[in-house]
């Protein structure tokens, strides 16, 4: 059995727990290792007890950085007795910091995977700080046996341009685990008149800019439109996120889920999925594939994005997008005015018709990745660079904001 020794950057992050499941069901036995981001609880993994390196606090990149080094300097007790790794694989920048101490540990063999699915505005900049950062991205990813990362929008404007990592890439969409084989499509939605459209923003909720846009929009509809909130506000980003939602008539926030557990059950609450993030406008934002884009696509849910995105690329292809111009809101207001029932039947005919298999991981993808990273493992064989698979059939090896 491959031994994966996870190194993650905030063990509450529900992506992590969808890894750790994703291994698990692929065949492998995970070590997570990590931060505990602020006030957030520990991830609940069923089985695995994390090893905690610290905590670290959301959008305050100088005490992160200062935490890595406080790490570094105490991973040999914290992963003493542990028995050695095959793979150590390193969620972001910070963890791959920390990847070949932790391989020093084991006697320096132990190959490296680095997941990368976000590029951090830092990275981007052409200053000093955005070339120190870089440079130290390529020092510490050169031991870097395969990068991992969710979109080849992020490999054609970053990683090949940019970065020093010069590992094999491997595509690794964030699409729906779903463990369990189920080939029935979402079921076709039904409206009682005059009953208001749901839009969901489920997930990481950091971008200021949206949850303006969507305030002012739902009140110039005057109530034909209602937006759903739930899942993980980063508060740092906004100057009082309950106040704003508290004092919006037409949006309502409405906690946590558990992913992929309560998928079906708050994606049928709402008609569309908010598949739009002005956060690193132009940058990240631009190239990234978010989850919000599959969960809602398996679960009926039509994905509202913005012309121009590697988002907008891959739900246009296949059929399904609601697609914005721009960002104004006049545009919103006069694509929505103009949308009626018979729109909405037939974008969700064809999305039915798709069926769930472009928008989820099943075992079998598990097991695809598992393999893949045991291949860095084998004596004298460097892994094969996979091209970037087309996004019209969107299957690689395998799956994974």
């Amino acid at each position: 059995m491959l031994r994966v020794l996870y190194l993650v950057h905030d063990l509450s992050d529900p992506a992590v727990r969808r890894r750790v499941l994703m291994l698990q069901a692929g065949g492998a036995e995970v070590v997570l290792a990590g931060f505990r981001r602020g006030e957030n609880r520990l991830a609940d993994i069923e089985g695995i007890a994390p090893v905690e390196l610290g905590a670290t606090k959301d959008a305050q990149f100088a005490q992160r950085l200062l935490a890595v080094v406080g790490a570094s300097m105490s991973l040999g007790r914290r992963l003493g007795g542990m028995a050695r790794p095959d793979v150590i694989l390193a969620r972001n920048l910070e963890m791959l910091a920390l990847a070949g101490r932790a391989a020093a540990q084991f006697g320096g063999a132990v190959p490296v995977a680095y997941e990368c699915l976000d590029v951090h505005r830092l990275l981007l900049r052409k200053d000093a700080i955005g070339r120190a950062l870089r440079a130290a991205e390529s020092h510490f990813g050169r031991r870097a046996k395969l990068l991992v990362t969710s979109s080849p929008a992020f490999v054609e404007h970053y990683f090949k341009p940019l970065s020093g990592i010069r590992a094999p890439t491997h595509l690794l969409e964030n699409q729906v685990l779903e463990l369990d084989r189920n080939d029935a499509g979402p079921p076709a939605r039904t409206r009682s008149e005059g009953q208001p459209w749901r839009i969901g923003w489920f997930g990481a909720i950091r971008c200021r800019k949206s949850l303006a846009l969507l305030s002012e929009f739902t009140r110039r509809m005057d109530g034909r439109f209602e937006v759903v909130l739930r899942g993980r506000p980063a508060r740092s980003e906004f100057d009082d996120f309950d106040g704003l939602v508290a004092r919006e008539p037409f949006i309502r926030f409405e906690g946590p889920y558990r992913n992929p557990e309560d998928l079906a059950g708050i994606y049928a609450e709402v008609d569309f999925a908010w598949a739009i993030d002005f956060f690193e406008e132009g940058q990240n934002s631009h190239w990234l594939l978010p989850n919000r884009l599959y969960e809602g696509c398996r679960h009926g849910a039509l994905p509202i994005v913005l012309s121009g995105t590697e988002t907008a690329r891959l739900a246009g292809e296949r059929g399904v997008a609601v697609t914005l111009d721009d960002a104004r809101l006049e545009t919103l207001i006069a694509r929505f005015s103009a949308f009626d029932d018979s729109a909405y039947r037939a974008l969700h005919a064809h999305l039915v018709a798709l069926g769930p298999r472009p928008w989820i991981v099943d075992r079998a993808d598990c097991a695809a990745f598992v393999q893949r990273l045991a291949a860095l493992r084998q004596p004298g064989v460097q892994p094969v660079a996979h091209p970037i698979p087309s996004l019209v059939t969107n299957k690689v090896d395998c799956h994974d904001r």
